[in-house]
C-alpha cells in the first residue's frame, strides 16, 4: 500500500540505472513526486546538467558524484543549494574531504551508496520537516577534512611548479606507465641520465619512490585514489 509523508518533488541524478531505478520505485511508494535527469553529458552537455534539473522544479535532490564520462555532479551542488533546493550527495566515494567539499557548497549531507533506502528516506522527511539532517560536531570534521585536504594539494601543486621543463615531461611518461628504460629509449639518452632525473623529481615532491610522485601528480589532477572509491 502507498503510504502519504507528505509530498515533495524528489529529482534523481544518478547514472547507474539499477540504483536510480530503486530510488525511484521507493520513494514514489513513499508519496514523492519523483523526476529523473539524464546524466550523460555527451547528450545533454556539461554545462547544462544544472539547468536541466531546475527545469524539473525539485525540492529535494539525490545527487551522484561521478556520472560517467569524466563528469562530475559537484559543479552543480552550489546552484542548486544557492536556488534554495536541498541537495542530499548518495555516493561510492569514502573520501571524507570529498564529502566535506560537498558541504562546503550547500549540500545537505552526503550519504554512501549503502545507506539502506529507509534511512534515505527519513532523510528527505527530515528536510520536509524543517529538521537537521547532519549534526554540527559531524559537519564540523568533515568540513575539516576536506580544508586540510585542500591544504596539502595546495602544498603539492606549489612543489610541481619547481619541476623543470624535462622533469614535467618525464612525470607525465612515469604517470602513462611508462618505465625508466622505455623513457631513455624514446629521449635516446641513458638509463642514468633518466634515473637522475627521477630523483631530482623525488626530491622536489618530497616523496620516496616514483609510486608517490604519480599519486601526488594524480592527486593534483583532483583523481581521486581508487582506494577512496567503491568498485
Amino acid at each position: 500500500m502507498t503510504r502519504s509523508l507528505g509530498w515533495t518533488r524528489v529529482t534523481v541524478v544518478e547514472d547507474h540505472l539499477l540504483f536510480a531505478e530503486a530510488l525511484d520505485m521507493a520513494l514514489t511508494l513513499e508519496g514523492h513526486d519523483v523526476r529523473r535527469v539524464e546524466t550523460d553529458v555527451r547528450a545533454l552537455g556539461a554545462g547544462h546538467l544544472g539547468a536541466a534539473i531546475l527545469r524539473t522544479r525539485p525540492r529535494v535532490v539525490l545527487l551522484d558524484l561521478d556520472l560517467g564520462h569524466s563528469a562530475s555532479g559537484l559543479g552543480v551542488v552550489g546552484p542548486l543549494a544557492d536556488a534554495g533546493i536541498a541537495v542530499i550527495v548518495v555516493t561510492a566515494s569514502a573520501s571524507q574531504a570529498r564529502w566535506g567539499e560537498c558541504l562546503s557548497y550547500g549540500a545537505r549531507i552526503v550519504l554512501p551508496k549503502s545507506t539502506p533506502l529507509n534511512t534515505i528516506l527519513a532523510t528527505i522527511r527530515m528536510i520536509g520537516e524543517g529538521r537537521r539532517v547532519l549534526s554540527r560536531e559531524e559537519r564540523a570534521s568533515l568540513l575539516l577534512c576536506y580544508h586540510q585536504e585542500s591544504c596539502t594539494l595546495q602544498a603539492i601543486r606549489a612543489r610541481l611548479e619547481t619541476l623543470s621543463r624535462r622533469e614535467r615531461e618525464i612525470l607525465s611518461e612515469l604517470m602513462d606507465g611508462q618505465q625508466v628504460c622505455e623513457i631513455a629509449r624514446d629521449a635516446c639518452v641513458s638509463e642514468a641520465t633518466v634515473r637522475t632525473q627521477v630523483r631530482s623529481i623525488l626530491a622536489k615532491l618530497a616523496v620516496s619512490s616514483q609510486l608517490a610522485a604519480v599519486g601526488a601528480a594524480l592527486k593534483a589532477q583532483g583523481h581521486e585514489p581508487r582506494s577512496a572509491r567503491s568498485a
